[in-house]
C-alpha cells in the first residue's frame, strides 16, 4: 500500500471532503464509525457500505491521522487495517487502549494477512475482532453490528458507573471531614488488591466496595456524622447501622451480589469482635478484609475536627499491632509492604471500569 497526505473527511456514502452533501444522509445522534486505511479503494468501500446501512462515517488515510480523528470525533467504533506506514493498526490499537477514555471503543483490524501471529498481536494489543480482506458484506456488516451492540453494553455500565460514584459523592458531601475520602480509598484498595494478586473480576468488586463502603452513613443522622467529638452508645448505634443499610442500598445493582458483602463486612474484625455480624477470620469476604485495611490506614493520616492527622509511620504501626485481632494477619503486612513499592500500573486487561473508578471519585 501506497502513503499519501495527511487527510480525514466526513463522509455519507462516497463523498471526499468538499463534495456536496448528501440529502439523504444520516442524522448526527447515528451511530459514527472511524475507518482508517492508506489504501483509498478500500477506506472509500468500507465508508460507502457503512453509509449505506446508515452509520456515520469519518476517514482517516494513516495510524497518525486516525489517532487524532478518534479523539476528535470519539467514534463509537474504530475499523482499522493494519499495514499501514508510521503507525500501523496494532500500534494504533496499543495507543488508544492506554487511555482509559478508549478503552470501551471497539476496533474492528481490517487485514489481507491471514498470520495467526498478527492476529495474536492484535488480540494483545486489545482489538475487538478481526475482518480478513477481501471481505464478505453480511459478515461485515454483522461484525460491525455486534461491536456496537458490544459499545451500547459498555455505555449502559458507564452511567451505572456514574450512579455509584454519584452516590459516594452525597455521603462526603454529607460528612464534609471525610472529603475525598472515596477517592483515596479506591486509589489504596485497588493498589493492595493488585499487590495481592487480585484478578480483573475481584478487582472490580474492590475498587467498588472501596467506593460504595460508607454509602450507608445516607441513613445515618448529621449530628452523629458530624460531631466534634468521640460518640456516646447512642452515636454509635446509630453509627453500627450504617453497613447494613449500604448493603441494602447495592444490593439490587448488577454488582451488588459482589459488592454488597463487601459494604456489609468492613467493619467486621478478624476476631470476631467487630459489627454487624461479628464475622471471625476467613468469614470476613476478602474484599472486606482489605478495605478494613486501608480504611483504618486512611482514617488514621487524615485530620478530623477532634484530633490531628498522624504520619504514615505510625498508621503503619498501629495496623501491624492489629494483626490478628482488627485485621487479617497476612493482608496487614502485605498493604504495609506495599506502601514502600512503586504503584502497579493497571494491566491491559483489567476492566476499563476498573482502571477509572479513581477517576470518577477522586
Amino acid at each position: 500500500m501506497t502513503s499519501t497526505a495527511a487527510h480525514m473527511s466526513h463522509t455519507n456514502g462516497t463523498h471526499a471532503a468538499g463534495a456536496h452533501a448528501d440529502t439523504h444522509a444520516p442524522p448526527d445522534d447515528t451511530s459514527c464509525v472511524l475507518v482508517v486505511d492508506d489504501d483509498p479503494a478500500t477506506r472509500q468501500l468500507l465508508a460507502s457500505m457503512l453509509a449505506r446501512d446508515a452509520y456515520r462515517v469519518v476517514q482517516a488515510e494513516n495510524g497518525e491521522d486516525g489517532l487524532a480523528a478518534a479523539y476528535e470525533h470519539r467514534p463509537d467504533l474504530i475499523l482499522s487495517d493494519i499495514q499501514m506506514p508510521r503507525v500501523n493498526g496494532i500500534e494504533l490499537t496499543r495507543r488508544l487502549r492506554a487511555d482509559v477514555s478508549m478503552a470501551t471503543v471497539p476496533i474492528i483490524l481490517v487485514s489481507g494477512l491471514h498470520e495467526t501471529t498478527d492476529k495474536i498481536a492484535g488480540l494483545d494489543a486489545g482489538a475487538t475482532d478481526f475482518v480478513t480482506k477481501p471481505f464478505d458484506r453480511a459478515e461485515l456488516w454483522a461484525r460491525v453490528r455486534a461491536a456496537l451492540r458490544t459499545r451500547d453494553a459498555f455505555r449502559r455500565l458507564e452511567s451505572v458507573q456514574s450512579i455509584l460514584a454519584a452516590l459516594a459523592n452525597a455521603v462526603e458531601a454529607k460528612d464534609p471531614n471525610t472529603q475525598h475520602h472515596c477517592g483515596r480509598m479506591a486509589s489504596l484498595a485497588l493498589g493492595l488488591g493488585r499487590f495481592a494478586g487480585l484478578g480483573a473480576d475481584d478487582l472490580e468488586a474492590v475498587g467498588y466496595g472501596a467506593v460504595l463502603h460508607d454509602v450507608g452513613k445516607i441513613g445515618v443522622p448529621e449530628h452523629v456524622l458530624l460531631k466534634p467529638g468521640p460518640l456516646d452508645e447512642d452515636d454509635w448505634a446509630h453509627m453500627r447501622r450504617h453497613p447494613g443499610i449500604g448493603a441494602v442500598i447495592v444490593e439490587p445493582l448488577q454488582l451488588g451480589r459482589l459488592v454488597a458483602p463487601i459494604v456489609r463486612a468492613h467493619h467486621e474484625r478478624w476476631d470476631g469482635h467487630g459489627y454487624p455480624d461479628g464475622l471471625r477470620g476467613e468469614q470476613i469476604p476478602f474484599g472486606a478484609r482489605i478495605v478494613a485495611v486501608v480504611d483504618t490506614y486512611d482514617a488514621i493520616t487524615e485530620e478530623r475536627p477532634y484530633r490531628k492527622a498522624r504520619s504514615s509511620d505510625e498508621a503503619r504501626e498501629e495496623i501491624i499491632n492489629g494483626a490478628g485481632t482488627q485485621f487479617d494477619p497476612e493482608l496487614a503486612r502485605t498493604f504495609v509492604q506495599s506502601l514502600d513499592v512503586a504503584p502497579a500500573p493497571a494491566r491491559p486487561d483489567e476492566d476499563a471500569f476498573v482502571r477509572g473508578l479513581t477517576v470518577e471519585v477522586g
